[in-house]
């Protein structure tokens, strides 16, 4: 699925709700929902900054095979359940997507379903960085890996 796809999809489930708790309800599953992290990405240097709550980012590339781009594979973690299903939702938009892709995504879906208006101005910023940090990931490896 194209990255837009995904996001088509999301809109879809949250615009079966019209009420907010039953969206933050639907965040929560979803973050509960997702693998825990691994205890040994659990690092400062996965820490996202800028994020009221404790966010770890982990970012692998996967090289090109069998006539597939490389793409990267992101996992993470939060103390906060909110914050939790947010980076759920921001992985299953961009991971295993190509860096370009990831750098070049329209992340429409966050102002579609309301979440940044909904969102305190903490976990806003929060959000921005983990967005922020996704994207600088591509960058880093779409630099380090191009030919």
């Amino acid at each position: 699925m194209t990255i837009n796809e995904i996001q088509d999809e999301i809109i879809e489930e949250f615009s079966d709700f019209d009420d907010w708790m039953d969206k933050y309800q639907l965040l929560i599953d979803l973050g509960n929902e997702q693998q825990p992290l691994e205890d040994k990405y659990k690092t400062e240097s996965n820490l996202i900054d800028g994020c009221q709550s404790r966010v770890w980012l982990q970012a692998d590339y996967i090289p090109a095979s069998d006539g597939k781009d490389a793409t990267i594979h992101f996992t993470a973690e939060s103390d906060a359940l909110i914050v939790k299903g947010i980076i759920a939702l921001l992985i299953r938009v961009l991971s295993d997507h190509t860096p370009r892709e990831i750098l070049d995504a329209d992340l429409y879906f966050i102002e579609r379903i309301g979440l940044r208006e909904h969102l305190s101005p903490t976990r806003s910023n929060g959000l921005l960085a983990m967005v922020k940090q996704m994207r600088a990931y591509a960058l880093a490896y779409s630099i380090s890996h191009s030919s």
